[in-house]
């Protein structure tokens, strides 16, 4: 009896440092503040292929226009592209209307979808060459028509990569924040997708999923069809 709830209760501890282990597997070349460790590890577990990426998370409090930032480290452009490293810069305390609130304070899926959206930019940034990281920079400094299209694509990648529930929660922080800057509000509705164009672009990927799984069984049944055909006619190919 004494067995029986010793397994019971030690079963879902058992899980949890399960599902520990399995985040830490994230963690290979990155650097990351501890207070945000748990949340940054959960949005890097939707990037298998940023696993052995170079990535240091900083807290930086000269970013004025936005709560974060990914950038490629310039001095690591000269090397080969999985050689490069880059920074996501976080300012650690953003200014309210009446009062500040510290990167703390925010919600964990809020910050798991904050920095799902900037592990977007990496693996935007991973497939440019060096040439079009420079190109990229220099567009994004003067077009916002540029940077409307960079933040969306950095959207797409979260939603993609399982996070669209997440960027929801992000999104409506911000845009439902009664006491963020308006300007800070403005430039998030206009620059990047809204809640619903998330809901809408999950529902899409889903229906493009969906499709793609009766198309991979569809080819699958024909092809039990043949071999089976293929069998009963004594190995050769069916007439048809």
């Amino acid at each position: 009896m004494n067995v029986f709830l010793l397994a019971l209760f030690s079963t879902p501890f058992v899980q949890q440092d399960s599902t520990e282990k399995k985040l830490l597997d994230y963690k290979c070349n990155k650097e990351i503040p501890a207070v945000i460790e748990k949340q940054t590890l959960i949005a890097l577990s939707h990037y298998p292929e940023l696993k052995s990426t170079r990535i240091r998370f900083t807290f930086n409090r000269k970013l004025k226009r936005s709560v974060m930032a990914a950038r490629p480290v310039v001095a690591s452009l000269l090397r080969k592209r999985e050689k490069r490293v880059y920074d996501v810069l976080i300012n650690p305390v953003f200014k309210l209307e009446h009062s500040f609130e510290t990167i703390r304070q925010i919600p964990d899926s809020v910050m798991i979808g904050w920095i799902g959206h900037e592990l977007g930019h990496i693996m935007d940034y991973e497939k440019r060459s060096t040439w079009g990281l420079l190109g990229f920079g220099v567009s994004y400094g003067v077009s916002k028509k540029y940077i409307r299209k960079a933040e969306r694509i950095a959207d797409r990648f979260a939603v993609e990569h399982g996070l669209g529930e997440h960027l929801v929660a992000t999104k409506s922080f911000i845009l439902d924040h009664t006491e963020l800057p308006e300007a800070y509000q403005e430039k998030i509705a206009t620059l990047y997708l809204s809640p619903d164009d998330i809901v809408e672009l999950v529902a899409e990927l889903e229906t493009e999923r969906d499709e793609d799984k009766k198309e991979k069984l569809l080819l699958e049944e024909e092809n039990i069809v043949n071999e089976a055909e293929s069998e009963l006619n004594g190995g050769q190919p069916s007439a048809s």
